[in-house]
């Protein structure tokens, strides 16, 4: 099983919610094996005021979960798949072909740790339902993701991240003419059309790169691209991503 973690943040319940993800199993979900999930829900002590992980217990719940995975390992009885941190509870997520030796697993785990106070069990899950709808990243969440790998990049080259300048973006569409009323919207904007693109074997819909003026600190950025996915879902067209240019202060 493939390993290619990411770490995002969404709501749940109403709640915010820290989710890392083993994306890189999204690649090779069986179709045909019947699956079980099984979870363990640990009440944290020290949570920050967020319901989150503290720096105080950090280490100490990264220990659990080391423990919890090599008692897995050991009885061989799945794969861990992701946690969800939130309103003050941790909850690691497997993916079992069998679940009779999951409580004891869980046991071993946990008996080193008698003063957390924990909850676990286990369904069938054969769709992978568990981790399609309530761990791996939406378009809109992933998206997020993105922004924040370009945005981290940009502070370790020294960019302050708040200064404005050309940021470029694109998107692709079904027709030229969804694509000509795309246009229209962004002018209104101030957005600029750069490049278009034509259709080819590789990619079968029109695209094409446009820039503005703005600024890619965290929030900011999120914001623009969340409006610029929905105005191209509006057009009936898929948002591609951004890149700028290193200003250094």
């Amino acid at each position: 099983m493939q390993e290619y973690w990411e770490l995002y943040m969404k709501t749940i319940d109403g709640a915010i919610a820290s989710v890392l993800v083993n994306v890189g199993i999204s690649v090779e979900l069986p179709s045909e094996d019947k699956f079980i999930v099984g979870f363990i829900k640990l009440k944290m002590k020290f949570p920050n005021d967020k319901g989150l992980i503290s720096e105080d217990e950090e280490a100490q719940l990264s220990f659990i979960e080391d423990k919890i995975e090599m008692e897995s390992l050991r009885y061989r009885v799945g794969n861990y798949v992701g946690k969800i941190v939130s309103n003050g509870d941790i909850t690691f997520i497997y993916y079992l072909k069998h679940d009779f030796e999951w409580p004891d697993a869980v046991k071993a785990a946990m008996g080193a740790f008698p003063d957390y106070g924990y909850e676990y069990g286990s369904k069938p899950d054969s769709e992978w339902e568990v981790y399609h709808k309530l761990l791996f990243p939406t378009p809109i969440e992933w998206q997020i993701i993105q922004n924040h790998k370009v945005c981290d990049h940009l502070k370790t080259q020294g960019d302050s991240l708040h200064l404005p300048r050309a940021i470029e973006h694109k998107a692709y569409f079904e027709t030229t003419e969804k694509r000509s009323e795309f246009i229209d919207a962004i002018e209104t904007e101030g957005f600029k059309v750069k490049d278009l693109m034509d259709a080819n074997e590789n990619t079968p819909m029109v695209g094409l790169s446009f820039y503005r003026q703005d600024k890619p600190f965290y929030y900011d950025i999120d914001t623009l691209t969340l409006h610029l996915i929905n105005l191209s879902i509006q057009f009936g067209g898929a948002y591609d991503g951004w890149e700028t240019s290193i200003v250094k202060i």
